[in-house]
């Protein structure tokens, strides 16, 4: 694992000991910030269900303004700290929280990644608790990442879904709120 461009760009990240944490493979995290590189620089983020937090510290490498990293296990939360020493990037903030009930309480966001366990609901209950609380910016942009056989549903409006991407055993799902 390691920071794709940006200001930490090669940096490599401490990996998680265990299988507890999936990260996302570095094939996918480039897509998916190929999705949405116009849309990362002086943004604000949500990582949710941070793992080793790569994606909130890819994004802060690509210039965005602020990350805030979401995860209950204490193993990840230890793993994210660790991650951003290692890259000395600035703007993070770590929380271990149960990540649904931070959105009820959280303020709004530019960008979300969702990335749950695959097997667990999070993904849908996470999307539903964003919509029904309004936690994206308008014109935020939300990316899902599930297993391939897992396609996340529509949203109520102000919210969209914009579109799937397949990556072998990867789907990605992005959503926008309507401004």
């Amino acid at each position: 694992m390691r920071v794709i461009t940006g200001t930490a760009r090669g940096r490599k990240l401490a990996e998680p000991s265990d299988n507890n944490v999936r990260p996302t493979a570095d094939q996918v995290k480039e897509a998916m910030f190929n999705i949405i590189q116009g849309d990362v620089e002086g943004r604000s983020c949500l990582d949710l269900f941070a793992g080793t937090g790569q994606l909130g510290i890819e994004a802060l490498s690509r210039g965005a303004a602020s990350c805030v990293f979401i995860d209950e296990a204490s193993a990840s939360i230890r793993l994210v700290k660790t991650n951003l020493e290692k890259t000395g990037l600035k703007g993070g903030a770590v929380l271990q929280t149960d990540a649904l009930k931070y959105i009820e309480n959280s303020g709004k966001f530019d960008l979300i990644f969702i990335d749950p366990p695959y097997a667990s609901g999070f993904c849908e209950k996470a999307l539903k608790a964003i919509t029904k609380f309004d936690k994206l910016n308008p014109g935020g942009i939300i990316i899902c990442e599930t297993a391939a056989d897992n396609e996340p549903g529509q949203l109520d409006e102000p919210y969209r879904k914009l579109r799937t991407y397949r990556y072998g055993k990867v789907r990605l799902t992005t959503y926008s709120r309507i401004q």
